[in-house]
């Protein structure tokens, strides 16, 4: 399972990269931005993107130990969104042993 989900989260990355690299390339996010922001669904996906961002801090927020490197991955996943988040995924899948199980992954490492 651990193969599968580094696969999967470097796939995610990677696509997330280049669909961000070719939107750049062709304009400016705060060009878009500008020309996207009365359209009611623009709104309402940026914020539920947002919302997502946060949601997923909290998870990163609890692991982490040093309030450091809990605003380095705030400011992170706030500027780079999905990326980031898929790149601490990997991190994390990086720690595990053989044998380890999904609490390992998923929550705090033990004082």
């Amino acid at each position: 399972m651990r193969k599968f989900l580094i696969g999967l989260f470097i796939v995610l990355l990677i696509g997330l990269a280049a669909v961000t690299i070719a939107a750049s390339l062709e304009r400016s996010v705060l060009e878009a931005g500008r020309g996207l922001w009365p359209d009611p669904w623009f709104r309402a996906t940026l914020a539920d993107a947002y919302i997502g961002f946060v949601i997923f801090y909290v998870w990163v927020a609890y692991k982490e130990r040093s309030a450091r490197s809990c605003i380095v991955w705030f400011v992170l996943i706030m500027g780079l969104g999905n990326m980031a988040a898929a790149f601490y995924v990997l991190l994390q899948l990086g720690k595990l042993q053989p044998g380890d199980g999904w609490e390992k992954l998923l929550l705090r490492k033990a004082s």
